[in-house]
């Protein structure tokens, strides 16, 4: 699909760069994609921070039932969705599809939507990511080195390589996801082996999951999902469109709802049933260290370190590639500046589009920096405030659109069924949209808990309002068009469906 008049072909400066809006073309396999949206989700950083706050928040062992349930939801999104991208192509997956099955105003409230998420989530994700990299330094030469001075050399290695094509960043996250895997699978085995209160299966019974705190449990894990959808976004540029998307997002949340289920309830038979949740509410984020350094050895444990560090590189890559595509693609579209359409002559990269999200990264990084000097937050002040309210606010963002997309693939396919089964257009995405919506209220109820507010917070209402908001000022933009610019806002109801 192409939403939106290709920008005319301009003088390239340098030879280097072109306006004419054009992604590589048949560069990526499904393995690839498989890897890039299983890095968006970043395993290691799910065991190590998703899984203990889980357990520490929620005070419940169902834990592990969240991410199955989680998964069936997402896998039921995934029938329809995939559907979807065998049928529309573009770099702006929600606004192409929301576009096509909505109409063109809520397409583009889509798009003001997903590009404020995903930017918020690639952002938010360089406060913890220059947190862990300025401690372990810190800790092993004793050099004290600031947060933000560790998130801006990840700051420069995720520009750098979403600049270029995007088989290089794809080569880059599969060493890193693979090598997190890795790390997972020996703490599971450690867990498993060495268990003080030896295996059972309390965290699957019932009463463990549907109890008071549940709403949270599902709230913290679907963020652990975030990016899966990830793989349309890459429609232009995978090896055979109609099936590679479809087959790689099926894998991905397949992995990655089983894995953390199982590793979820590995780790807590590793600690022991009775001590998961107490000691997950005293050592939150380092308890897997903990657990390392007790079961094995401290290069053990430095090595995870090392790769929880990698493994939010890798998520940083995963959503600026995305987060940069959103800017191609509503750029090409006339819905924002057309240069925002311009890519690498030769290695088609979105360059425009990266360096845009590149200098939005760059500056919210200064100004939490600024603000961080004198917080008496001290040396957390990056993960409690920059991590925890951006990357929290931008799952509540695509949680939402994921809710929005399955009605408008109900409506999509009701216009025309193209051969698709009752339930791949029908009854999959409608269960999808009503277990997300569901989702997106229990986040919402849950908001204060989620970004660790003490008592009455204005976050609560603030940062749920600037996502909500990019959507309506999307609406009010559709509008304008549709009076002001009317040759823009046609072409985006004329699809070319491929």
């Amino acid at each position: 699909m192409s939403t939106g008049a290709t920008p005319p072909t301009a003088q390239d400066s340098g030879g280097h760069v072109s306006t004419r809006a054009g992604l590589a073309r048949r560069s990526l396999t499904v393995p690839a994609l498989v890897f890039m949206i299983i890095a968006a989700s970043a395993p290691l950083t799910v065991l190590a921070g998703g899984v203990p706050t889980s357990y520490g928040v929620t005070g419940l062992l169902g834990v592990p039932v969240g991410y199955l349930v989680l998964g069936i939801v997402l896998v039921l999104f995934a029938v329809g969705y995939g559907a979807m991208s065998a049928e529309v192509h573009n770099a702006g997956a929600f606004f192409a599809y929301i576009t096509e099955g909505l109409g063109v105003r809520q397409g583009i409230a889509g798009s003001f939507l997903a590009l404020v998420s995903y930017n918020a989530m690639q952002i938010g994700l360089y406060g913890i990511f220059g947190f862990a990299v300025g401690s372990f330094v810190t800790s092993k030469t004793g050099i004290d080195v600031p947060w933000w001075a560790a998130a801006l050399a990840g700051f420069v290695i995720v520009g750098l390589l979403g600049i270029n094509k995007i088989d290089m960043s794809a080569k880059v996250v599969a060493v890193l996801v693979a090598l997190e895997f890795v790390v997972v699978i020996v703490v599971d085995g450690l867990s498993l082996v060495d268990a003080p209160e030896g295996i059972d299966a309390q965290a699957f019974a019932p009463e463990n999951f549907f109890a008071n705190g549940i709403g949270a449990i599902l709230a913290f894990g679907i963020a652990a999902f975030m990016g899966f959808e990830s793989g349309a976004i890459y429609s232009e540029e995978v090896v055979n469109p109609r099936r590679s998307v479809s087959r790689a997002t099926f894998i991905a949340v397949t992995i990655i709802a089983s894995f953390y289920a199982f590793s979820a309830w590995a780790l807590s038979i590793g600690v022991g049933t009775s001590q998961i949740v107490p000691r997950s509410q005293e050592l939150g984020p380092d308890l897997v260290f903990v657990f390392l350094n007790e079961r094995g050895t401290p290069l053990l444990a430095d090595l995870a370190n090392v790769l929880f560090m990698t493994s939010l590189l890798a998520a940083l890559i995963a959503f600026h590639n995305a987060a940069a595509r959103y800017f191609f693609s509503m750029g090409r579209a006339g819905v924002l500046p057309r240069w925002l359409a311009t890519s690498g002559r030769h290695n088609h990269a979105p360059v425009a589009g990266s360096l845009s999200q590149s200098t939005l990264a760059l500056v919210l990084i200064a100004v939490f920096a600024i603000f961080g000097a004198t917080s008496e937050h001290g040396p957390l002040f990056p993960v409690v405030t920059m991590f925890t309210w951006l990357t929290n606010a931008g799952a509540f963002g695509l949680v939402f659109l994921l809710a929005v997309t399955s009605v408008a693939i109900v409506a999509y396919f009701r216009k025309d069924p193209r051969g698709y089964s009752a339930f791949t257009r029908l009854w999959a995405p409608a269960l999808a949209g009503i277990g997300l919506a569901v989702i997106f209220v229990l986040i919402l109820l849950n908001f204060d808990v989620m970004i660790g507010a003490e008592g009455p917070s204005p976050l609560v209402i603030i940062m749920p309002a600037i996502i909500i908001g990019a959507g309506v000022f999307g609406l009010v933009w559709g509008e304008y068009l549709r009076r002001r610019r009317p040759e823009i806002f046609t072409d985006l109801g004329h699809a070319d469906l491929g």
